[in-house]
């Protein structure tokens, strides 16, 4: 079996290569020609999967080590009889530690600015799937009053109540309820409150130039954007007025990364009836485990969002080197 494999899949070289061929390498880089003899592709976001980069290959399979999978032409895949899988739900407590530790950093530092305290928090959570459940078991922990909107069933207008709204949904373009821009000038205009505004979802949920505008008009309050509409090239305007800008790393905990890397290990050994990994000392293979294996005890400390912030203020041009070389973070 030949494996073709983004090389910033942490953990899971020793696994596929004792199954097959590997070739390990800058998922932005991944052609073509890479491709064409290849039985597997394990990719993250970065490798676009589409008719273009698979037409005339032997690929059987496409696994990706995400929740998201819009960087997949899954149209065409389906077209062509390649089985496809992402890994939902993968890194939704790593999201949800990156909320809660935005929150709890601004309300430190702008505290003034929102006019409420820890405990009177209303939140609205826009997406409801595995990372917005997560979000929202976060927020009840902390006593904090949750509302929640659907995209498929439209925005809530009683979102406009809410002192911090975070996105978590896909990104579509298409459908009766696409996502793309679904935060525009109108969705900042009927907000009553300046809320907080996090976007942890996708680039381009949040309409840029229309967040700039209700900046500039006062309609909303301290602003955290981790996934930027033209990645990896954030909005120099919003990555310097943002008060906390991250690079596309909110789900990046480790045990998050440990989640999708033991989800698309089973998802290749399902597909090709593989041996499902061993931990090293013969048992079942989990997330904890699999960390472990790298780390040793794991010793989790409190995540501190700014460090990421100023890292990717300091220099924009290192987005891409901030998130392949991101440092150990445990939940």
């Amino acid at each position: 079996m030949r494996l073709i494999v983004d090389d910033k899949i942490p953990y899971i070289r020793p696994y596929l290569q004792s199954w097959g061929e590997c070739r390990f390498m800058p998922g932005a880089e991944i052609s073509a020609q890479d491709c064409r003899e290849a039985d597997c592709l394990v990719v993250r976001t970065r490798t676009h999967v589409d008719e273009q980069l698979l037409q005339g290959s032997s690929v059987r399979l496409v696994v990706t080590a995400t929740i998201g999978y819009d960087h997949i032409d899954t149209d065409y895949l389906q077209c062509a009889h390649i089985r496809w899988t992402n890994c939902p739900g993968c890194n939704a407590t790593s999201v949800a530690q990156y909320v809660e530790a935005v929150v709890n950093e601004t309300l430190r530092y702008e505290n003034e600015t929102l006019r409420y305290e820890n405990e009177n928090i209303v939140m609205g959570i826009v997406g409801c799937g595995h990372v917005g459940s997560a979000v929202r078991a976060m927020a009840e922990r902390h006593g904090w009053r949750v509302l929640t909107s659907d995209p498929p069933l439209g925005l809530n207008d009683d979102l406009s109540e809410a002192d911090v709204i975070t996105f978590h949904t896909p990104l579509t373009h298409s459908g009766p309820h696409a996502t793309w821009h679904m935060a525009s000038d109108a969705f900042f205009a009927s907000l009553r409150h300046r809320p907080m505004i996090i976007n942890a979802a996708r680039g381009g949920v949040v309409d840029e130039e229309a967040l700039l505008h209700a900046m500039d008009a006062g309609m909303v309050g301290p602003v955290v954007i981790d996934t930027w509409e033209h990645e990896p090239q954030p909005n120099p305007a919003l990555l310097q007025r943002a008060h906390i800008a991250t690079p596309h790393i909110a789900g990046y905990s480790a045990n998050g990364k440990a989640n999708a890397t033991l989800m698309s290990l089973h998802a290749v050994a399902r597909a090709f009836s593989l041996p499902l990994p061993l931990a090293p000392d013969g048992t079942e293979l989990t997330p904890t485990a699999l960390l472990e294996a790298n780390y040793g005890p794991l010793h989790p400390e409190p995540y501190d969002p700014q460090r990421d912030s100023q890292a990717l203020k300091a220099d924009p041009t290192r987005f891409e080197w901030l998130r392949g070389n991101y440092p150990l973070r445990l939940e």
